[in-house]
Parts: structure tokens; sequence; C-alpha cells
């Protein structure tokens, strides 16, 4: 289940378009996600309780949010932003610190842990189509990426892979620090677009304007084209180095 060369090169936009594809779902179903949750945990409540078991789901949806944004952050922490956001599989180096220590592909955890939080604002349908598609898309990501590594790296990966689980983190690391420096500034920058998403659903948790999330949207896009256009000449510019 390898994704192709051309899904690896367009993967940023076919995860965007999974996204648009779940809010796009209340066209079909109108009854938002955490709305039907509501219903199932408390049928009978009132608006006052009913609000406020709202909110509340509404605000684990924000912590998922807020812990993909740092996962992701931690993960490009020690990968430069170039490498994180390059459109080829990169295979010239195994990085096994931070995060990787744990699982091996942090970064892929973090859009599943987005996909959670951002669920539970599409309607029913919108967020089975987003968890179950963008599972099944990153776990092309994922089969694609090892294989490569596994043909440059060999044995090295091979333990590697044995060591630590591929999605679900484990609770401990599972080898040694390879004695690499996060660059925490680059990390959080290179996130600056999920940061953006995290701030708005939590916004809209407190708040529940809906019109707090398309300019919040909007702005992330924006943010990252600009980035993304420094890390595509920096990559140019430097060496090949490694890659989740």
């Amino acid at each position: 289940m390898h994704a192709t060369e051309w899904e690896f090169r367009h993967r940023f936009w076919i995860i965007f378009g999974l996204f648009s594809l779940a809010f796009l779902g209340y066209f079909v179903d109108h009854r938002n996600a955490s709305e039907a949750l509501v219903g199932a945990l408390a049928p009978h409540a009132g608006t006052p309780r009913r609000l406020e078991l709202l909110r509340a789901i509404l605000g684990c949806g924000a912590l998922l949010t807020v812990a993909a944004a740092a996962v992701r952050s931690w993960a490009s922490a020690y990968l430069r932003s170039e490498v994180v956001h390059d459109t080829v599989v990169r295979t010239e180096g195994l990085v096994a610190d931070g995060p990787y220590r744990r699982v091996r592909n942090p970064l892929y955890l973090g859009n599943v842990l987005l996909s959670l939080g951002m669920a539970l604002l599409a309607s029913r349908l919108g967020a089975v189509l987003l968890v179950v598609g963008q599972t099944l898309f990153l776990l092309r990501l994922i089969g694609r990426e090892e294989a490569a590594l596994a043909a440059a790296e060999g044995e090295r990966f091979a333990a590697y892979r044995a060591a630590v689980p591929r999605l679900v983190p484990a609770l401990t690391p599972r080898v040694p620090a390879a004695g690499a420096t996060p660059h925490w500034g680059q990390g959080f920058v290179g996130e600056a677009f999920t940061w953006i998403l995290a701030a708005a659903t939590a916004a809209f948790a407190i708040t529940l304007n809906p019109r707090i999330l398309l300019p919040s949207v909007g702005a992330g896009l924006a943010v990252y084209w600009i980035l993304f256009l420094v890390w595509k000449r920096r990559g140019r510019a430097s060496p090949r180095a490694a890659a989740d």
C-alpha cells in the first residue's frame, strides 16, 4: 500500500482536499458531528446543559489540534523545514532523536490528531470521511517513505523499524538518543499553519462563532505558501539531509 510519486509530490493538496471534502459534507449531511455526540450523550438535556457538553466536546477537539501542532513542531525541530515539506522522498539519513525515538512517523501522527480534532467541526459524514480518508492516505505515504528508507538504509532502518512503532507512540523511548540538537524556532515557524488551525478551533470552542474558521484557514494557507517558497529556495541552495 504505497503512495505513487504523484501522490507524494502533491500530498499537501491531497490532505487539504480531504479536509475540504469533509466540510463540504454539510451539503449532504447537515448535522454537526459534535452536536450529534451531544444528542447521543444527553438526549433529554436542556439547552444550557447541551451547550456545556458542546463546548466540552469542542474543547477536546481544540486540545487535539493543539497536540497535533505540538507533535509536528517537535518533530520538525529535528528536521530542516525544507526537508519536512519537500516534494520528493528524502533518504539521505535516518533521524532517531526527539519524538522519533518513540514513533517512526511523528509528523503523520500529528496529522491524525489534527484530523480527529477538526472532525468535530465537520458533519457526521464529513467526520468519517476525514478521519478514515486521512488515515488511509497517510498509511500510503508511510509505505512509500519506509520502502525508500529500507532500500537506502538497509539493516539500520530494519533495526529501527523493529524497535520503534509506526504510528502509535511508545510511552518510553525505544532507541538511544543520537545527540541531535533540535531547532525549536524552525519547528514552530514551520508548523505555523497547524498552529493557526489550533488557535482557530480553540477560539471556536470558546465563542461558538463559525466566522472565525474560514479567515483562519485562509491566513494559514497564505502563511504556508510564503514559507513553502522560502523552503523550496533554501532546499535548492543546501545539500539534502535526513527525511522523515
